[in-house]
């Protein structure tokens, strides 16, 4: 008896924790790719897990500050670009991308195109974590490698006026 009793106990708590670990149904947003398509413009950038010092480059441009007042525009046909504006130590530059929006995993992946290039022969770019768009504004993480746990350089965009 005393042994049925110490399985049934130890079945109950392994579906506690089974139960407790499943996604919760409702809780997260799930951005389509019209919430991401338009004209956004890269207000501020904060860190999540990672010292500001310990990040040198974003998008292999330069320093993540040159990234701060860029325009990104994303067309629904997967073109796009960015436009970094300059000023101190950054250079105004305008980049060619092609990026995707998937609502199963809530990414955004781009990568770069050059003159020449077309997008299906890049096999380079970068995958983030598309955290949150409303249409208005829209929250984008970058996961960069930082000790054990973790981390996040978070891109803040807001629709740019039409």
């Amino acid at each position: 008896m005393k042994r049925i009793f110490l399985i049934a106990a130890i079945l109950c708590s392994s579906l506690m924790v089974l139960q407790s670990c499943s996604p919760k149904a409702g809780t997260a947003t799930t951005v389509k790719r019209g919430d991401v398509t338009g004209t956004w413009t890269l207000n501020d950038i904060t860190f999540e897990g990672v010292p500001q010092s310990a990040v040198k480059s974003l998008f292999d441009e330069g320093s993540y500050t040159c990234f701060v007042g860029s325009t990104w525009r994303l067309t629904n046909s997967g073109n796009g670009s960015y436009s970094l504006p300059g000023g101190g130590t950054c250079a105004a530059k305008t980049q060619s991308i092609f990026w995707s929006a998937s609502t199963a995993d809530q990414t955004f992946q781009f990568k770069k195109l050059f003159e020449g290039d077309k997008a299906k022969n890049v096999t380079s770019g970068y995958r983030l974590l598309l955290s949150s768009s409303d249409g208005n504004s829209m929250v984008i993480k970058s996961p960069v490698e930082y000790g054990s746990t973790p981390a996040y350089i978070v891109l803040n965009f807001t629709k740019a006026a039409k």
